[in-house]
C-alpha cells in the first residue's frame, strides 16, 4: 500500500476503503486486508465451513492494519474475522468484502423521489454469500462536499476509524455492514472538504431516532408491521363532497399522566380515538410528529423528515395508532414542514461542510421569524428529499393527508424581510420560482401515487390558484386554509356588540371569494398562543355573554361554506391560552358553562355530518345563497345551505345581546319548519329564549321567529 493510503486510514480520511480493505489482488494470488484499530490478533475463518484460512499479519506502518496473503487463491470466498483485543475477543463478518452490495444503494436513487427512502439511509438487507444468507444493514448518505465519511455507532463503539465509507462518483457514501440489525444506533462522522471534523451527524434519512442528548439514529425495519386498514384504504371517498371536521391535536399536551409525562401512542389510541368519535370529528390533524430536537417548537422545527418522534413510542406503535383511527372511521392528517429546519449541530445545517440543504446566501437561506435555515428549493437533491419525505408518510404510515406548513414563506422571497434583505427573482419580482416549482411537483407526485390522500396548504396570502390543479395553472393543493375568513370573523366577534354594525363587512366579506379556492375554515393553535389568549377570551362581555358569543360564532362557522378545523380545547371553551407544557384543563368540564359549550360542539359535529346541505356543495356556488347579508344595524345574517338534491338548511345568526321579535325569515316552500340546532338552548347553557310556538310558513313564504340574543339557529322544513 502507498504511504498516503496507509496514512489516510490512520487519520480517518480514507474515501475509497474498498481499494485497500477486503479482498485485494496481489502479485501472486489474492490477499485480505483489514483495519481493526484495537486488535492484537486476527484470524480469517471461512464463512461456509468455519475452517481457519489463516492468521493475519500486522502491517507495521499502521497500528491495527492486518494482512493475510493467499498466493494460491484465485477467487474470493466469504469470510469472517476472529479478533482478539487486550480485553476480549469477538467475531465479525468483514464488511469490506461486499463492495457490490454497498454500491447497489445508489444505482437508481436519482430516478424517482421514493427511491431515497427505499435505498438511502439504513436499509435492512439479506444477501447470499457462498452457502450462507447474511442479514445486515446497508448504509448510504449523500455528502458531496465531504472529504471523508465514517459510520459510527453501537457496531464499533462510536469509533470513526473502524468503518470508513466509500465515496461514489455522484457524492453518496456507502457501506454494507453484516449483522447490524434493527435497533442499532448510529451516526455519521464527516470531514468537510478541507478535512475538518464536523459535529457528528444524524442520518437525514433515518427511520427512527433517540431523544436528547444523543439524537442518535436507529436502524428500523418498516416491513414488520402488518396493516389492518385495507377496507379504509379501498373505500370510495370524495373529500370535497364529504363532511370534514378536523380536530387539531398536540399529542404532548392533549392529556398527560399525573406527573406531567406524555401519553404513549397506545395510550393515545385508547383515549383520544373514543373522544374524537364521541365528539363527532371526522379527522385528527397532528401537530408535527416528525422527529424534532426541541419540544418547545411543537414539532415545527423538524430534523427527522423520515422519522416519527420517539417521545411517545416506536414507529410501529404510531402505525398502530393510525390503524386504530382508520378502524374507527377517522382520517389522520399530519402537519408537514418543508419550509425550514433548525441549526442543531447533529442536523442538516452545513451537513457535509457545505450548504447542502440550505441556501448559502442568508438573504434566502435564513428565516428571521423562526431563526432557522431555509431549504434550497432549487437543488435537485433537496427537491427529491422533500418530495420523498411527503410520499414516505403516505406510504409507510398510511397518513391520509399532509397539511403543508408555512407555504407563504416559501412562495415569497421577501417574506418577513425588509427592503434590501432579500434577493429578487430573475424577473425582479418577489416570487420564489424554485419553491413554486417544487410545490407543484410535490402535489403531482402525491396525487399520482396516493390518489386517496390530500394536501392542504397553510397559505395566508391571495396567491392565485393554491388549490387548483397544476395543469390549470395552480399549485395543485387539494385544500387551502381560509386565513382571511378566520382573521375577519375573529376581528368581528371580538368587538363589543354595540360596535359590530360598523364592522358587518368582516362577517360577510368571505363569500366574495369563497369559491376561489377549496377552503378549510381554521381556528388553529396559532390563534391561541403568543399572547392571543383563548378563543373564549376573545369574546366580549360578561361570563354569560362570552359563552353565548362563542356558541353563536361556532354555529355560524359550521354553517359557513368550507371544511372545518378546530384546535383542541376550543371545543369546551378553554379559558386560558394553550400551554404546550400542560395538559388541557379538562377540569373545566365540571362546570355547566363548559359542559354546555362541549355539548354544542358535539351536536354541531353530528348535525353537520347528518345534513348534506351543510357540506356537500362546500366548494360550489350552488350550495349557498344569502337571504339577508345587509342587516348591519341589527347585526344579523341569514342564508341558505343547499345540497345537490335541493334539500335546504336555513341559518340565521343574531350577534347582539338583544332578542329580535317577529324576525321575518323568507323560505322557499310553505309548510311547517323545525329548529334542528339552537346555540341558545339551555342544553348548551343558553338563555333558552323561546323561538316561537308554531314555525309555519304560509303563502307569504315567511317564518316569524323570536330570534334569541347572541344565537345562531339552523332550521329545516318538517318532512
Amino acid at each position: 500500500m502507498p504511504d498516503h493510503q496507509l496514512q489516510a486510514l490512520n487519520d480517518v480520511r480514507c474515501a475509497q476503503p474498498f481499494t485497500v480493505l477486503g479482498w485485494q489482488a496481489a502479485e501472486k494470488g489474492l490477499l485480505i486486508r483489514a483495519f481493526l484499530p484495537s486488535a492484537l490478533q486476527v484470524d480469517v475463518v471461512a464463512l461456509d465451513d468455519g475452517k481457519v484460512i489463516g492468521a493475519m499479519t500486522p502491517v507495521a506502518a499502521v497500528a491495527g492494519l492486518f494482512e493475510l496473503a493467499l498466493p494460491r487463491r484465485k477467487n474470493p470466498i466469504p469470510y469472517r474475522l476472529q479478533v482478539q483485543t487486550a480485553h476480549h475477543s469477538y467475531s465479525v463478518i468483514d464488511p469490506y468484502q461486499f463492495k457490490d452490495e454497498a454500491f447497489f444503494a445508489v444505482h437508481h436513487v436519482n430516478t424517482r423521489p421514493e427511491n431515497l427512502y427505499q435505498q438511502l439511509g439504513a436499509q435492512l438487507v439479506e444477501l447470499k454469500a457462498g452457502k450462507q444468507t447474511i442479514s445486515g444493514t446497508r448504509f448510504a448518505v449523500y455528502a458531496p462536499h465531504a472529504s471523508a465519511v465514517s459510520l459510527i455507532g453501537d457496531m464499533n463503539n462510536w469509533d470513526g476509524r473502524c468503518h470508513p465509507m466509500e465515496r461514489t462518483a455522484c457524492g453518496h457514501w456507502v457501506l454494507y455492514v453484516p449483522e447490524v440489525a434493527a435497533g442499532v444506533r448510529y451516526k455519521f462522522e464527516i470531514k468537510d472538504a478541507a478535512g475538518h471534523l464536523l459535529p457528528h451527524k444524524a442520518d437525514p434519512m433515518a427511520f427512527a431516532a433517540e431523544q436528547f442528548p444523543s439524537h442518535a439514529s436507529l436502524v428500523f425495519d418498516h416491513s414488520r408491521y402488518q396493516w389492518q386498514d385495507s377496507a379504509w384504504q379501498n373505500r370510495e371517498h370524495n373529500p370535497y363532497q364529504s363532511p370534514m371536521s378536523i380536530y387539531e391535536v398536540h399529542l404532548g399536551s392533549w392529556r398527560t399522566h399525573a406527573d406531567g409525562s406524555f401519553l404513549t401512542y397506545p395510550q393515545l389510541a385508547e383515549q383520544l380515538i373514543p373522544y374524537v368519535l364521541d365528539m363527532g370529528y371526522t379527522h385528527i390533524e397532528l401537530l408535527p410528529v416528525l422527529e424534532h430536537p426541541y419540544t418547545g417548537s411543537w414539532g415545527y422545527q423538524p430534523l427527522g423528515m423520515f422519522a416519527v418522534t420517539s417521545r411517545f413510542g416506536t414507529p410501529d406503535q404510531f402505525k398502530a395508532f393510525v390503524d386504530a383511527c382508520h378502524a374507527a372511521g377517522i382520517g389522520v392528517l399530519l402537519d408537514w414542514v418543508p419550509a425550514h429546519f433548525p441549526e442543531d449541530g447533529h442536523g442538516l445545517a452545513r451537513f457535509d461542510g457545505g450548504h447542502l440543504y440550505e441556501y448559502a446566501d442568508p438573504r434566502r437561506g435564513w428565516h428571521p421569524d423562526w431563526n432557522s435555515c431555509i431549504y434550497d428549493f432549487g437543488k435537485d437533491y433537496v427537491r427529491q428529499f422533500l418530495v420523498a419525505s411527503a410520499l414516505f408518510w403516505l406510504d409507510k404510515f398510511h397518513i391520509d393527508g399532509l397539511r403543508v406548513d408555512a407555504v407563504a414563506s416559501m412562495l415569497y422571497l421577501d417574506y418577513s424581510r425588509e427592503h434590501g434583505e432579500w434577493i429578487p427573482n430573475i424577473d425582479g419580482g418577489n416570487h420564489n420560482y424554485e419553491a413554486i416549482s417544487l410545490l407543484k411537483w410535490l402535489n403531482q407526485e402525491v396525487y399520482s401515487k396516493h390518489p386517496r390522500a390530500m394536501t392542504i396548504a397553510e397559505e395566508s396570502t391571495s396567491f392565485a390558484g393554491v388549490s387548483r390543479p397544476v395543469d390549470l395553472g395552480g399549485l395543485g393543493f387539494g385544500f387551502k386554509w381560509n386565513m382571511g375568513w378566520m382573521n375577519d370573523t375573529l376581528r368581528y366577534i371580538s368587538k363589543d356588540p354595540a360596535y359590530r354594525k360598523y364592522h358587518h363587512n368582516d362577517l360577510t366579506f368571505s363569500m366574495v371569494y369563497a369559491y376561489n379556492e377549496n377552503f378549510i375554515l381554521p381556528l388553529s393553535h396559532d390563534e391561541v398562543v403568543h399572547g392571543k389568549g383563548s378563543i373564549l377570551n376573545k369574546m366580549p362581555g360578561d361570563e354569560w355573554q362570552q359563552a353565548a358569543n362563542l356558541r353563536a360564532y361556532y354555529a355560524f362557522m359550521f354553517a359557513h361554506p368550507g371544511k372545518k378545523l378546530n384546535f383542541m380545547g376550543n371545543e369546551f371553551g378553554q379559558g386560558t391560552e394553550w400551554n404546550h407544557n400542560l395538559a388541557l384543563p379538562w377540569f373545566l368540564l365540571d362546570f355547566e358553562k363548559h359542559r354546555g359549550i362541549s355539548q354544542l360542539f358535539r351536536d354541531l359535529n353530528h348535525t353537520y355530518q347528518r345534513c348534506k346541505p351543510l357540506y356537500e356543495l362546500d366548494h360550489q356556488a350552488a350550495g349557498f345563497a344569502w337571504i339577508d347579508h345587509q342587516d348591519a344595524d341589527h347585526s344579523t345574517v341569514s342564508f341558505r345551505r343547499l345540497d345537490s338534491s335541493g334539500d335546504v338548511v336555513y341559518v340565521v345568526s343574531n350577534f347582539t345581546p338583544v332578542a329580535r321579535t317577529q324576525f321575518r325569515l323568507p323560505v322557499q316552500v310553505a309548510g311547517a319548519y323545525e329548529v334542528i340546532l339552537n346555540s341558545d338552548s339551555a342544553y348548551y347553557w343558553g338563555s333558552n329564549y323561546p323561538v316561537g310556538p308554531h314555525l309555519h310558513a304560509a303563502d307569504d313564504l315567511q317564518l316569524a321567529l323570536e330570534l334569541p340574543p347572541l344565537s345562531t339557529l339552523y332550521l329545516r322544513r318538517c318532512r
